[in-house]
């Protein structure tokens, strides 16, 4: 089994960026958890992260036939996304969406998630450790 791990914009500043919401681990401890996750599962993992959107969508459309699942964070892009949105449809690759902070707890236009409407499942609020529980979902998703 193959999965893509997609990571939107800023979260390859996580410790530094508000830690009172995304905590204080960095990118390289959520980096280290999702390969010793895939690892655990004898499952091979890709790790990728982008600040701008069509890098996202060339990644998710360049997933097609190589990848079995995607586990993402489209980050912000959650939230305004219709082009993430679509390229997932397109690629029909089962997702499990992912959020370091639980977003329906925050800000009223962080209540919307495109992403959402394609995602087998969603986690959120569980900090970086929501990455293996997403893991973990899509194995058991995929593997039924």
């Amino acid at each position: 089994m193959k999965l893509l791990i997609i990571n939107g914009p800023n979260i390859n500043l996580l410790g530094l960026r508000e830690p009172a919401i995304y905590g204080s681990q960095n990118y390289s401890a959520l980096c280290t958890l999702v390969k010793k996750t895939c690892a655990e599962l004898d499952i091979e993992c890709e790790l990728f992260q982008s600040n701008h959107e069509g890098a996202i969508v060339d990644k998710i459309q360049d997933a097609y036939g190589v990848f079995d699942g995607i586990v993402i964070n489209p980050a912000a892009y959650t939230h305004t996304s219709i082009a993430i949105l679509d390229a997932l449809k397109a690629v029909s690759i089962p997702t499990v969406e992912i959020h370091i902070s639980d977003v329906s707890k925050r800000e009223d236009f962080r209540q919307i998630s495109y992403v959402s409407k394609v995602a087998v499942k969603t986690f959120m609020g569980l900090g970086i450790e929501g990455y293996k529980h997403a893991i973990e979902y899509l194995n058991e998703f995929l593997n039924k």
